[in-house]
């Protein structure tokens, strides 16, 4: 198969999702196939659904909108045009997949096909319904795709290179168990914000979907935040509101009473909205409906700090801090250059 049929195939993915991208899923004739896969997916999104009550209606849409709107010409072309695909000896590539968010590890599942390899996927029991069904739309709209996609639920065996993201718990049993395959392996990383105080109300605003959109599960929604001696946070809290919705939904509002109470019986210091906590706290990980934060005493020291703490970042929003920063509102919408821990997964497919 060459390289610009691949392409055309995952074109064709895009629009395929971009049906379903919005509040009001609408089906377009023109799409290929849909006779078939329409219906199925509209199901397949609701056992999604119910299966993994963090998988919310929203959530789900706001991940295919993501990959309806990246899934394009323009898009696939101005990433793969920095690469040379002109000799592919075809792999069988593993690939060991989260589920913390839908579709979390279809990047990677893009990259592997996109570059020519056969791919393997074993997928987190959370995260199991959709990507299944994609595949079998993609075999339609391309049929050499046939026979190159395959998943399991059994260990992961006789394969050529393996592509794993876990907790770090579970990345010592990786690196071990993959010792001798080229592999790239992901451990835990969260998000950080640095506020200097001359935010604007929008900015924050922005930044309150970094930190509230899929619950803050995903690694690039923020989880610490950075803010200098005396930072008030009237404007902070202020900007957050519009998100107080979500304590509507049971499973985030008992983690809410949850961690509530836990901070309360210890004695912790801690700001409270009704919806959200923010704790004092030097760690990097927080829990659900928590957000860390950390005061700086300086900048040029606090990019010092996050330079020898870089292997537990994965983004960092700010605004005017540091040249590989993200705009505030963006962390969930990167693009396909944008890769996991920095690390270049095409450039680690065309090498093995």
């Amino acid at each position: 198969m060459q390289l610009q049929e691949r392409i055309d195939a995952f074109i064709k993915l895009g629009d395929f999702l971009r049906q379903f991208s919005n509040e009001v899923i609408q089906k377009n004739d023109k799409v290929e196939h849909n006779d078939i896969f329409f219906d199925g997916f509209k199901h397949q999104l609701k056992i999604a659904e119910e299966h993994n009550g963090w998988f919310t209606q929203e959530n789900i849409q706001f991940a295919l909108k993501s990959w309806a709107d990246t899934l394009n010409k323009e898009n696939i072309d101005t990433w793969l045009g920095a690469y040379n695909f002109a000799i592919i000896d075809s792999k069988l590539v593993a690939i060991i997949m989260a589920g913390n968010i839908p579709l979390v590890g279809f990047h990677d599942y893009l990259s592997v096909l996109i570059s020519g390899h056969h791919v393997l996927v074993k997928q987190s029991s959370n995260d199991k319904h959709v990507l299944p069904y994609l595949s079998k739309y993609l075999e339609h709209v391309e049929p050499q795709f046939k026979g190159k996609i395959k998943f399991t639920a059994e260990k992961v065996e006789n394969f050529d290179a393996v592509i794993a993201t876990g907790s770090n718990n579970t990345a010592r049993y990786f690196e071990y168990y993959f010792k001798g395959k080229p592999s790239i392996i992901r451990k835990s990383r969260n998000s950080v914000a640095v506020l200097t105080g001359n935010e604007t109300h929008k900015d924050l605003k922005n930044l309150s979907d970094d930190i509230f959109r899929y619950y803050g599960l995903g690694c690039r929604n923020v989880s610490k935040l950075f803010v200098p001696k005396d930072y008030k946070f009237d404007a902070f809290f202020e900007a957050m509101y519009h998100w107080h919705p979500i304590i509507e939904k049971a499973k985030y509002a008992n983690n809410y009473d949850y961690n509530k109470a836990v901070y309360l019986m210890s004695e912790f210091d801690m700001l409270e909205n009704g919806f959200f906590m923010i704790k004092e706290d030097e760690s990097y990980s927080s829990p659900i409906a928590t957000v860390f934060y950390e005061h700086y005493d300086n900048l040029d020291e606090l990019k010092e700090k996050i330079q020898a703490d870089k292997e537990q970042i994965q983004c960092i929003v700010s605004k005017g801090f540091i040249e590989s920063e993200i705009p505030f509102g963006n962390t969930q919408k990167p693009q396909l250059w944008d890769y996991a821990d920095s690390v270049d997964s095409i450039k680690f497919l065309l090498s093995i």
